[in-house]
């Protein structure tokens, strides 16, 4: 039987089918590299640190390799735009040689949406879109609107093609893109998944800050809600014990889920990336909303859900059968950007006069002493049979006790301080089940073919 549209509608339904599956479609062999922020600021492969290429071999050894990309990407001397009053704690600033040596390393998709997308403004945000483009490079998280800011970018490889998407629930909010609407136009900027915070505090506590309210209302006592009082702006809520909460908006999630969803069905592999530092850069746990966020993530397509924004390692999930990173930490912590804007200098109690800006990002950097901030992994995802059967964490760190001028570059560790960081991450991993061994220096998750 003949629909009236014609064609056979069982075929019409095998179509759809096709169109609608969320399942995994690559070649066996598949592998995705996976790293967390890149904060770097000249060609590294030109330099003089021979380890940096053991480093190089395993991301060029992937079919996809991934990093966040924390910079901005120009000419100081040609720039025409200006660093911006609101900007994400540092003026993050690379030379356009970068670009190739950012692919000269193995990477080829970018994460773009991050608290320093627009550090520079529209146009720094624009320039580096220039310097990936001319150098092949994937990018996906920014845009001239909200419609290109989320959507997916797509990389094709000889395994498959990989569909990359890039939101960040940690921003200024002046970066946020937005559509058009009627007459006005949309706005240029970063893919923003808006989350809004409330204090949890117990019962005690919130009876002292309903007190407080009341006593600064001059229009009669705090309505009456049993669990929840906003005071100066800030929403308390009832709870065991004191900590943070997170909502994440509802119209944001369903454009980043359908985007999801349309990155899987023009792809065989879909990266969903996520960038905050919620609730702190000191949380070794993630926030509250973000596994649920995940997991719907996947359940709408993504084959891996990769995290990055606190600047340390936080715990690993495997979540049917697809890896999800709640954070991969630094990558590269090589601040040597230059110029900072005078509003850095100002946060810092630096004068420009007096102070150079090495000096301003040293004091800006006092809060990431601890060596938790200089050591991450690299992670490796290899799929057969379109399931994962194997993820490989290779422990790096990036040269903490170095001079500022040569600081910042990863290199592999071994022995005692791979021991460390693995066993760490071994911790943190636990709530969320999965089971890492430690093998010659390496952390492993293996799965057999009938894995969940």
């Amino acid at each position: 039987m003949e629909n009236k549209n014609g064609g056979d509608p069982s075929q019409l339904g095998a179509a759809y089918d096709i169109v609608g599956s969320i399942a995994t479609n690559v070649a066996d062999g598949f592998t995705m590299a996976a790293v967390g922020d890149l904060i770097v600021s000249r060609a590294v492969t030109k330099s003089h640190n021979l380890a940096f290429g053991d480093v190089v071999k395993i991301l060029h050894d992937a079919d996809v390799t991934f990093g966040n990309l924390e910079v901005n990407v120009f000419d100081i001397r040609s720039f025409n735009g200006y660093p911006q009053a609101e900007y994400g704690g540092a003026y993050h600033l690379s030379l356009p040689e970068v670009g190739p040596d950012l692919r000269a390393m193995g990477f080829n998709i970018l994460g773009r949406a991050n608290n320093h997308s627009l550090d520079w403004g529209v146009e720094g945000m624009r320039e580096t879109t220039r310097v990936l483009d001319q150098n092949g490079i994937i990018h996906a998280g920014v845009g001239e609107n909200l419609a290109q800011a989320s959507a997916a970018r797509f990389f094709e490889t000889a395994r498959g093609r990989v569909a990359l998407l890039s939101c960040a629930t940690t921003f200024k909010p002046m970066a946020r893109a937005g559509d058009p609407a009627a007459e006005a136009p949309g706005r240029p900027g970063l893919n923003a998944l808006r989350l809004a915070q409330s204090i949890v505090v117990p019962p005690e506590m919130l009876r002292n800050v309903r007190l407080i309210s009341s006593g600064l209302r001059s229009d009669g006592p705090v309505p009456e809600d049993p669990e929840t009082v906003v005071l100066a702006g800030t929403t308390y809520k009832m709870g065991d014990k004191i900590g943070y909460s997170f909502e994440p908006d509802s119209r944001d999630v369903a454009d980043i889920l359908r985007n999801v969803r349309r990155g899987k069905q023009f792809a065989d592999f879909c990266i969903a990336t996520n960038h905050g530092h919620e609730p702190g850069n000191w949380s070794q746990e993630p926030p509250n909303y973000e596994q649920a966020f995940a997991h719907s993530v996947i359940d709408a397509g993504a084959d891996a859900y990769i995290g990055h924004g606190p600047h340390q390692l936080r715990g690993i999930e495997i979540y049917k059968g697809r890896p999800i990173f709640y954070s991969l930490g630094n990558f590269f912590q090589d601040d040597l950007g230059t110029p900072s804007g005078a509003e850095m200098y100002g946060d810092y109690a630096k004068d420009p006069r007096v102070d150079t800006d090495a000096e301003v990002k040293v004091a800006e950097m006092a809060g990431y002493s601890d060596t938790i901030f200089w050591e991450s992994v690299i992670a490796v995802s290899r799929f057969e049979q379109n399931q994962i059967a194997e993820l490989r964490l290779y422990p790096i760190e990036l040269g903490r006790s170095n001079r500022f001028a040569n600081r910042g570059i990863p290199r592999l560790v071994a022995k005692q301080q791979a021991t460390a960081i693995l066993e760490r991450l071994q911790t943190l991993s636990k709530p969320f089940g999965a089971e890492i061994a430690i093998e010659n220096d390496v952390g492993v998750i293996r799965f057999s073919p009938t894995s969940p």
